[in-house]
């Protein structure tokens, strides 16, 4: 197996991304990370209770940007594709407490005329249980898309994960 941490800049451009960019002072900061003999994209974390939403929980919308964020690079790090979210919808299953340790984990299901389609699931570290589930399709994106999109050419190494124009 061969886990690779995910950062903007290794894909060739800068972003203060709300979740996973560690300069980014008001956000997530959490490390995304690429497993591919799984064709896995995963992270870990333990949210404090400044992402609070009812008492003692973790806000929906965080949980949904969690996973939102993990479809996303996996459109990039097992799809092979720049894409942006079309649609998506999540499942609350169990209540993710805050200060206690979570993984988010996202795989690519398929593609077809609509996009590409991930899913990603919110389980309990220590359990193992389901909290969230979500599914999504994606639009890839073409190279002057992509540009305006991360604000520079993609960079060569990389074009060959968008579509024709």
């Amino acid at each position: 197996m061969t886990v690779t941490p995910l950062t903007n800049e290794s894909w060739g451009f800068d972003s203060l991304c709300f979740v996973c960019d560690e300069r980014n002072s008001h956000g997530l900061r959490i490390p995304f990370f690429h497993d591919d003999e799984a064709a896995t994209v995963f992270a870990e974390f333990n949210l404090g209770e400044g992402f609070s939403g009812p008492p003692a929980l973790v806000h929906g919308g965080i949980l949904m940007t969690l996973c939102d964020e993990a479809m996303g690079w996996a459109m990039i790090a097992v799809a092979g594709v720049w894409a942006l979210t079309a649609t998506n919808a999540h499942r609350f299953v169990r209540p993710v407490r805050l200060g206690r340790p979570y993984r988010v984990e996202a795989a690519i299901t398929g593609r077809d005329d609509a996009g590409v389609h991930a899913t990603a699931t919110i389980v309990s570290v220590p359990t193992g249980k389901l909290s969230v589930g979500a599914e999504a399709t994606f639009s890839p994106l073409g190279p002057a898309q992509a540009a305006r999109v991360i604000g520079s050419e993609v960079k060569p190494e990389h074009r060959h994960y968008l579509t024709d124009p």
